[in-house]
């Protein structure tokens, strides 16, 4: 899910903390597709395939890189605001149900949700 590249400019901890991130948002889009466009489950309509791909891409090439906060908290909206609206609406379908259907992935998500953002939109380069 994350790229080789990209994880390998990150330390071990920010690495998994980025998989996990990914994988979070996959699920979500995954109950989204399957509870509001009637795929089955673990496959992904075109439209959910191309938010996936999007929202894979944005985070791979994020500008914080070991800083990064959730997509929520930080000072540079990279989405552009069509695909912004639409992983928010993915987020409020599948936030509350995340806790029974995916308990630690919804914990984890809290806790990283509760990381604060960088004090600047200029980031450190490593």
């Amino acid at each position: 899910m994350l790229e080789e590249s990209t994880a390998k400019k990150l330390s071990p901890a920010a690495a998994r903390r980025l998989r996990r991130e990914m994988k979070t948002v996959r699920v979500m889009i995954g109950m989204y597709c399957h509870d509001c466009h009637g795929s089955r489950r673990g496959r992904l309509c075109a439209d959910c395939q191309q938010l996936w791909e999007y929202a894979r891409r944005r985070v791979a090439h994020c500008r914080f890189r070991d800083d990064k906060p959730t997509c929520a908290k930080c000072p540079i909206h990279c989405y552009r605001p069509d695909r912004r609206e639409r992983i928010r609406q993915v987020m409020r379908h599948a936030g509350p149900r995340m806790i029974w259907r995916h308990p630690l992935l919804a914990i984890y998500h809290l806790l990283d949700g509760r990381r604060k953002p960088p004090a600047s939109t200029t980031p450190t380069r490593s």
